[in-house]
Parts: structure tokens; C-alpha cells; sequence
């Protein structure tokens, strides 16, 4: 169940949002303070499995070759093997377009040093390089969890965003989602919720509403 205060602020912020035509997004905005984040130990980077789900498609794309690609091929959106690789790393415009298209991507340990030489530049500014693939991992499993994942990340930046739904999940799940994320986050702050200064959510259209 969602913490009281949080649930009122994204009702709020629900009801303030301008009626629109298509499905918005909601996100938070996570503000903190006394923290020095051009140290990379203290930046937030984590990826948080949304007990409710994001509301949307999640594209999942997978970095394999033979029997792991073959599986792939069944369950995720795009599989790359090796010999695309080389393919994507002459070809900028067709590797960024990847990496735009595509929430997450996992890959086979092996390919990863390929993955950092020839895609890294593309793949690492926007926090889409492959999480590796272990043994004891199950690529149908792995994948559908992702599709409930949000990639949370501040960089240097004491002002970040994380999507955490959209419109139609409704204020309880909403919400449920927010406080599992701003949970987690403080779980990695040096400080913890004494890290925070402050955290507002809106729609992707509407008005900010402070909820911390």
C-alpha cells in the first residue's frame, strides 16, 4: 500500500494535469543536496524493478550468439550477434538509432569488451551499455523483468528524473511505484533521506506537485 502523503500529491497531481488526447507519462523529480557528485561513488545509478510496471512498452535488446541468440530471437525486440557488431560501429547513425529505440539491452559476458570498444561512445553516455548475461540467469525471466525496470541515473547533476508510470496505472499504483524508487535511492545516498532536499511529480504536461 502507497504512503498516504505520497498517494495525495500524485492524485494531485493528477487532477491538475490539462485533459489531453493520448496517455501521459508521470515522473518524479528527485532534487538532493549536500553531496558531492563529481565523485562517481556518490551519483545514483541503479536500475529498479517497479513493482507495478512502467505503463508502456519497454524494448529489450540482446548482444548473443548461437544457442543464446537463438533463444533471445524468441523473447526479445532485437538480437545483435557478433558480426553485427562491427556492422553497427561503421555505421553511427544505425547504432545510435539502437541505442535511442531500446530501453535496455543484456549481453554474453564474452561480447562485452567488444561491446565497450566498438559501441561504448554511443552506448555509455546514454546509460544503455548490456548488463552481462550469467550462467544462472534465465533470459526469458531476465528480459520480462526488465520490461518492469526504470534505469534511474543523476550523473553530476543534484536535479534528476525517473519515469515511474504513466496515466493509466492510476494514483495507488502511481504512487506505490514512487515509493519504492525514492526507497531505493536513499538506500545508495551517503546521507540518506538527509541527502534529499526535495521531490515533486508531474505528468508529462502537468504541473509539478511537491510530494517531499
Amino acid at each position: 500500500m502507497a504512503n498516504e502523503k505520497t498517494l495525495k500529491a500524485v492524485k494531485k497531481a493528477l487532477e491538475k494535469a490539462p485533459q489531453r488526447n493520448f496517455t501521459e507519462s508521470v515522473e518524479i523529480a528527485i532534487n538532493l543536496k549536500d553531496i558531492d557528485l563529481s565523485k562517481p561513488e556518490n551519483r545514483v545509478d541503479k536500475e529498479i524493478l517497479l513493482p507495478n510496471g512502467r505503463g508502456k512498452t519497454i524494448r529489450i535488446g540482446v548482444f548473443g550468439s548461437g544457442e543464446f541468440a537463438h533463444k533471445a530471437k524468441n523473447v526479445a525486440d532485437t538480437v545483435v550477434e557478433p558480426e553485427d557488431i562491427r556492422e553497427l560501429a561503421d555505421d553511427k547513425n544505425r547504432a545510435r538509432e539502437l541505442a535511442s529505440t531500446h530501453d535496455f539491452f543484456i549481453a554474453e559476458p564474452p561480447m562485452m569488451p567488444v561491446i565497450g570498444k566498438e559501441l561504448g561512445a554511443i552506448l555509455g553516455p546514454k546509460g544503455k551499455m548490456p548488463t552481462p548475461f550469467t550462467p544462472n540467469m534465465d533470459i526469458k525471466e531476465t528480459i520480462s523483468s526488465l520490461k518492469n525496470t526504470v534505469r534511474v541515473r543523476s550523473r553530476d547533476k543534484r536535479t534528476f528524473h525517473a519515469p515511474i508510470g504513466n496515466t493509466e496505472l492510476g494514483s495507488e499504483k502511481i504512487a506505490e511505484n514512487i515509493d519504492l524508487v525514492i526507497g531505493r535511492i536513499i538506500e545508495d545516498l551517503e546521507r540518506g533521506r538527509m541527502n534529499i532536499h526535495s521531490v515533486y511529480v508531474k505528468t508529462t504536461m502537468g504541473p509539478a506537485v511537491r510530494l517531499m
